[in-house]
Formats: structure tokens, sequence, C-alpha cells
């Protein structure tokens, strides 16, 4: 089993990606992994409330110095000083990245976890194209339990090669 999936998305987000989040969170609790996240606001703190409410384990990495500015969900917050360029330890740290919506931020993660071959599962996410053709690197979930699904799939392939 893969002890860490990254969720990653933006600190604003609609009522219903909050919530979509929030239930990755708690499938991830539920199937014992560990979450990590960029430990702020939004969607990190729904998916993190997710985990801690089913029995998780929470994990942030912050762009600054101060332990305080974590999400109060996060058990265990790394702080990093480097800004966004923290998005590579949060996805470098994770078996693979459940993308929910999601701003340029998101978009970063995504390109480094794929960059990485650090395989990405979306939720309401972004969608990627090359030369104006679709690219279908990014796996498509349908909802929580499938991302989640998806994600350990994923996960286990990739540490299987």
């Amino acid at each position: 089993m893969t002890s860490l999936i990254a969720v990653v998305g933006g600190n604003e987000a609609s009522p219903e990606n909050l919530r979509l989040a929030e239930e990755v969170g708690r499938e991830l609790a539920r199937r014992g992994v560990a979450l990590v996240c960029g430990g702020l606001g939004g969607i990190m703190e729904a998916a993190c409330r997710g985990a801690k409410e089913a029995g998780g384990t929470t994990v942030g990495i912050l762009p600054g110095s101060d332990p305080s500015a974590a999400n109060p969900y996060v058990d265990i917050p790394i702080c990093t000083g480097m800004g966004y360029a923290r998005n590579v330890v949060v996805v470098k740290s994770a078996g693979a990245v459940i993308a929910v919506d999601g701003a340029y931020g998101t978009l970063s993660e995504i390109a480094h976890a794929l960059g990485e071959d650090v395989p990405v599962i979306g939720l309401n996410t972004w969608s990627l194209a090359i030369d104006g053709r679709q690219d279908q690197s990014i796996i498509r979930a349908e909802n929580a339990v499938d991302a989640v699904e998806k994600a350990l799939e994923a996960a286990q392939r990739r540490k299987k090669r």
C-alpha cells in the first residue's frame, strides 16, 4: 500500500469542489493512506478536514516558515520557506496526486507531477492540450471514491516499475 497520496487544489473553490476534496480526504483515511498537501486553505483544508474526521494523518508542505500558517487539520506541518517551489516537494512526496479544481498553482503541481512520472488523477480540474490535441496524461475520475481508487492503483503500478 502507498503511504502518501497528494491532494492538490486552490485556496478558493466552489462549495461542490470543497465537498469533493473533503470526500477524497475521508476516503484516503478510510483506506489507511496519509494525505500530503500544500497545507493551506480551500481544497487543501477541505481534504485535510475529511481525512481527520475519518481518523487519518495529514502532512502540510507549507510555502513559508511559520508552522501556524497551516490549516487546523494538518498533523505534520513542514515549513519550506520556498513559496510555490514547495509544489515540487508536495508531488515528489506522494505515490500519486489527486487534483481537485485549482488555479495556476495547481496547474504547476500537475505539471511537476507529470514531468516526474507521478500519476495525476483529475477531479473537476485542468484539461491539457498540446498543439490543439487533447492530452490524456491526467487520469479522469468521476467522484471521490473513483479518484482514490485510481490514485492507489496508479501508485501501485508506479511502485512496481
